[in-house]
């Protein structure tokens, strides 16, 4: 029997990902709202965007087996809210919004595993004394309590640098505070939790650091499960990702121990029938781990890593959870021993004048088989213009690759980089 398989913002980048799973052909995969409402629009209208959906789910003609999504907010919260209306399982829209909510989750966080919880606290960036009111002392991060990809994410260490960050905060947070607000009107929430820090507010945190990873699992019938642990390597500015990398490197104890936190911390966030990914921090100094913040989905960064090493992408965890079957992932099958997802930036605002050709990318993705090389900008674009950016740096290309060893991987990326056609004009910085 062909099940029916809805995703949130389908693409074709992971259409082909879906063709890797197990069983694939026994799927027919529909994509349920497009891409481009739900990835990176100018606003999220959240009443438009459930109407849509719901209308598009009730017009298909068949049976509606599972509905998914790999996508930040506010596909995540969607999802509950979609599968609510098919009458399908999975984690209430409450249940989401704690796990998503930087703050909430991070009070469940403390009561769970509070050795691996940094201090933290609510901040109200819209009040007068919002500078005055934070007692953490220099340095620390002021993020949104809802947001993705580090998008106002400030690392503050003088008043100088919070009364920015608090301004920038002011100008653009409504973009997640709104949408957020009309999600939170539908959810029953729990009595502990203080509904009144809402979309509109920021947390403070005490930085963290060491070498991070993702502990990538799912939780069912409320057994959680870890099935791979991802590094993350930064730039030299400590801020900016450069690449992922399965597997892990790090000491079998370090990885038993994120497996441990892992299991313990994901109960308690009140989800259950989900993917989700969990980002670590060991500190090599003092052997501690820190939990950064946790996803409820897979994380599709990842995917493409998972078919080089296991064969399959993870999307196989997120259909076989969604239909009640239990994920036999991974398996290792793949063809490399090592993948990484690389992420070229370029450091300050800069005119793009020229990017590759098809033909150029698949003669660089011919030299170097199995890579796939994702192009962010086009030819004129001003890359302080560009949506969804981190303060401190500019996405412009993602590489794939997968290899023999890291050594390898690493190479063949420094020779792929430098023969990519992609040029900057870095005099409009300045301008």
């Amino acid at each position: 029997m062909v099940r029916n398989i809805f995703i949130v913002g389908l693409d074709d980048f992971h259409r082909k990902l879906l063709k890797t799973i197990r069983n694939s052909e026994q799927y027919r995969f529909h994509g349920l709202l497009d891409y481009d409402q739900v990835v990176l629009p100018a606003h999220y209208p959240i009443d438009d965007m459930i109407a849509a959906g719901k209308e598009q789910l009730d017009r298909f003609d068949g049976r509606v087996d599972a509905i998914i999504g790999h996508w930040d907010f506010p596909t995540t919260t969607l999802l509950p809210v979609f599968r609510e209306h098919c009458g399908l399982d999975g984690p209430s829209l409450g249940g989401v919004l704690i796990a998503e909510h930087k703050y909430w989750s991070r009070l469940r966080e403390r009561q769970v595993v509070p050795d691996c919880t940094p201090r933290f606290e609510a901040v109200d960036p819209f009040a007068d004394d919002a500078a005055e009111r934070i007692g953490l002392e220099f340095p620390f991060w002021l993020k949104p309590v809802i947001a993705f990809s580090s998008v106002l994410a400030f690392y503050v260490s003088s008043h100088a640098d919070l009364e920015f960050a608090l301004a920038r905060t002011r100008e653009r947070i409504g973009g997640f505070g709104e949408p957020f607000g009309k999600l939170l009107s539908m959810a029953h929430m729990p009595d502990d939790i203080p509904v009144e820090i809402d979309g509109y507010h920021c947390i403070a945190e005490q930085p963290i650091e060491g070498e991070q990873c993702t502990a990538e699992g799912y939780i069912q019938n409320g057994v959680p499960h870890v099935y791979g642990i991802v590094d993350s390597f930064r730039e030299p500015n400590l801020s900016s990702f450069s690449r992922y990398q399965l597997p892990s490197r790090l000491p079998q104890k370090v990885q038993r121990r994120i497996i441990d936190y892992t299991k313990r911390v994901v109960p308690h966030l009140d989800i259950d029938n989900t993917p989700f990914n969990v980002e670590y921090f060991w500190d090599t100094t003092t052997d501690r781990l820190w939990l950064l913040e946790l996803n409820t989905r897979i994380s599709k960064s990842h995917s493409p890593m998972f078919v080089d090493v296991t064969g399959a992408s993870n999307h196989e965890v997120a259909v076989e959870v969604a239909l009640g079957i239990e994920p036999q992932y991974p398996r290792r099958e793949g063809c490399c021993a090592t993948a990484a997802k690389f992420m070229l930036r370029h450091f300050h605002d800069a005119l793009v004048t020229r990017v590759p050709t098809e033909r150029e990318l698949q003669e660089l993705e011919n030299a170097f088989p199995g890579t796939s090389i994702e192009i962010a900008v086009k030819q004129g674009t001003r890359l302080s213009e560009m949506p969804g950016q981190e303060p401190y740096s500019y996405e412009v290309a993602v590489v794939f690759m997968g290899a023999p060893d890291t050594r390898t991987l690493l190479q063949e990326y420094e020779q792929l980089k430098a023969r990519l056609p992609l040029e900057f004009d870095d005099s409009v910085a300045s301008a």
